[in-house]
């Protein structure tokens, strides 16, 4: 007997919008079985309407920065002049005040219709680099903050050794560093999985990783199955240095030391040569693109399609938060992609979404999820074709809808392992993620 059955009014199911879908959802929050074709919902099922997609996975994320969102949006500046501000929260951050806050942004998150989010996580240690009590009080914080959330997440534990290319934390990095590669692993070996968190690894960077320690984080990560992501040519300035460090560029530096391959995420992706692409593709690693930040920071606009032609499997992120919206994402990539070539039409809707559900999963360590199939897990999340954004267009253009038309605001149910986290726009756990997000972000300030 199935846990729970849902009728969902319209669903995407990977290559077209179906009406009329009956999904049961098993006691192990699995789909049990999907069948279409159903005018009305069955007795006893919980009602969709609009359309339901897989749950949304932010392959990219770093909590704390949700806190610097407007702030750093007065004046000009550089993305190193944006990075003293972001340090400056950094500091002030606490075991008990990063799950407060994390916690209001993941629920953020599940507003937006997002069901699993890979937290890139750095701030190790209390100021000054001492490590707290617990080594890991600050990843379970954000374990934690993403369970009271109701969301999944990989944390993306991040080995960050250097301040570039070799030389020692500056003083706000200092909690960022566990002094080598092989402490980073002892540490981050004591993270435990559980049943909505899965544990990662993470290279900061080129910069913030001696090269000769690169293979160190490469290995705990093969060697357990984990994902593992990495900064990669975000900067033109990163690839200048790495050049002056090594003769070659980053991309290169990390096929060298074995770290690029499936199981890793480049994030950015931004400024690289014909042979760096090629690097790329040729060993399947994927490719995260966060076009919000990417434009936001003034980064520039990554070869999202010549990567995905080369062979590198497409993620998205919302990273910095100027704004948590999959689905404005999913259409920035392919936007950006027509203003750098003045042509329309470089990924079909069905494309992005897949990049935004069942891709972004993937590269978080869920291959079983971002599809809505029997096996699958019941995570998917519903966003109203009957708003002021959605109105008009034909259901059967329910995915061009989505992407093309829709917002995080549109997001109206959002359903983990088979579990309303958002019920009719409204968080089921954290009542009110307005006053949660001002009284997180306003401790920060104090």
């Amino acid at each position: 007997m199935p846990l729970k059955t849902y009728w969902l009014e319209h669903a995407w199911l990977g290559s077209a919008v179906e009406p009329g879908v009956v999904l049961d959802v098993s006691g192990d929050g699995r789909i049990a079985a999907l069948r279409t074709g159903t005018p009305g919902p069955p007795p006893g099922a919980e009602v969709l309407r609009g359309l339901t997609l897989p749950g949304l996975a932010n392959a990219h994320s770093h909590a704390f920065h949700r806190a610097l969102r407007s702030a750093v949006q007065v004046g000009s500046g550089t993305f190193w002049t944006w990075r003293e501000v972001m340090y400056g929260v950094a500091q002030r951050l606490t075991p008990e005040s990063y799950f407060d806050l994390a916690r209001a942004v993941y629920a953020e998150m599940a507003l937006a219709g997002i069901t699993n989010v890979g937290e890139f996580h750095y701030v190790h240690h209390a100021p000054g680099g001492t490590p707290y009590a617990d080594p890991n009080a600050m990843g379970e914080a954000l374990i934690e903050a993403a369970a009271a959330a109701g969301i999944r997440i990989t944390l993306l534990d991040t080995a960050y050794l250097s301040s570039g290319f070799g030389e020692a934390p500056n003083e706000h990095q200092r909690r960022f560093s566990d002094g080598s590669a092989d402490a980073w692993a002892e540490r981050v070996s004591a993270l435990k999985p559980r049943e909505h968190a899965l544990i990662g690894a993470a290279v900061h960077s080129v910069r913030a990783v001696p090269a000769d320690q690169l293979a160190t984080v490469a290995r705990w990560a093969q060697e357990r199955q984990a994902p593992l992501h990495v900064h990669l040519s975000e900067q033109t300035a990163e690839n200048d240095a790495c050049q002056a460090a090594h003769g070659c560029t980053p991309t290169q530096l990390l096929a060298d030391h074995g770290v690029l391959g499936p199981g890793t995420t480049g994030v950015h992706n931004t400024h690289l040569t014909d042979a760096d692409i090629a690097l790329l593709g040729a060993t399947a690693t994927g490719t995260c693109m966060c076009p919000t930040t990417e434009r936001d920071l003034a980064d520039g606009i990554g070869p999202a399609g010549r990567l995905q032609r080369a062979g590198s499997p497409l993620s998205l992120g919302s990273d910095s938060h100027a704004v948590i919206d999959l689905l404005e994402e999913a259409r920035a990539m392919e936007l950006n992609e027509r203003l750098a070539s003045r042509t329309r039409g470089h990924w079909t809707a069905n494309a992005l979404l897949r990049a935004a559900t069942e891709d972004g999963h993937a590269a978080l360590g869920l291959p079983d999820a971002g599809r809505l199939e029997a096996g699958a897990l019941a995570d998917f999340t519903t966003v109203a074709l009957d708003s002021v954004r959605t109105a008009g267009p034909a259901a059967r253009l329910g995915a061009e809808t989505a992407v093309f038309a829709a917002s995080a605001a549109d997001v109206r149910h959002t359903v983990v392992g088979g579990r309303h986290v958002v019920r009719d726009g409204a968080h089921t756990l954290v009542p009110d993620v307005p006053s949660a997000l001002a009284s997180a972000i306003a401790a920060l300030r104090a």
